[in-house]
C-alpha cells in the first residue's frame, strides 16, 4: 500500500477520531495535516475545549504520518503543552512532519494551530513493528 493512502485507511477504521469530526488535509509519506472543528459537546465546565480534543488532533496526525512509511507504527510515549485555550466553532489543524526515520523509534513534534496561531506542541515517540500495511 502507497503510504499516501495509509492515513486514509486509519481515518476508516478510527471511530473516535470520526467522531471528532477529523479531515485529512494532507498525506504525504512523512507528512499529514489534519483538521477539525470544535464542538459543544468538546468543552469542558469552563465553556473551553477539553484538553483531550487538542490532544487527540495532534496525536492523530502523529500516528497517521508515522505510518506513512509503511510498518505499523505505535505511540509509547506523548505529552502535550497547551498554549492558548480553544473555544466553540474554532477550527484547529495539527500538522506532523517526520524528517527522520530510524529503524524502530520515530520522533515527532507536532505544532496544533488556529489559523496562524500556535495553541499546542504535542511530542511524540512512536515504535516502529515489524507488521508492513501491505499486509493489512
Amino acid at each position: 500500500m502507497l503510504g499516501e493512502k495509509i492515513p486514509y485507511k486509519m481515518l476508516s477504521q478510527d471511530a473516535y477520531s470520526q467522531w471528532l469530526g477529523i479531515e485529512i488535509l494532507i498525506a504525504e509519506v512523512g507528512h499529514v495535516k489534519v483538521g477539525m472543528t470544535v464542538r459543544k459537546e468538546m468543552l469542558n465546565s469552563m465553556h473551553k475545549a477539553h484538553g483531550g480534543i487538542s490532544y487527540s488532533l495532534a496525536d492523530t496526525a502523529f500516528g497517521f504520518a508515522a505510518n506513512t512509511h509503511g510498518k505499523f507504527a505505535v505511540s509509547i510515549e506523548t505529552s502535550i503543552n497547551h498554549i492558548e485555550a480553544l473555544n466553540e466553532g474554532d477550527y484547529i489543524t495539527a500538522e506532523s512532519i517526520i524528517e527522520k526515520v530510524n529503524t524502530k523509534l520515530g520522533f515527532n513534534i507536532i505544532e496544533v494551530k488556529r489559523g496562524d496561531e500556535l495553541v499546542a506542541l504535542f511530542k511524540g515517540v512512536v515504535y516502529r513493528t515489524s507488521k508492513n500495511w501491505e499486509e493489512e
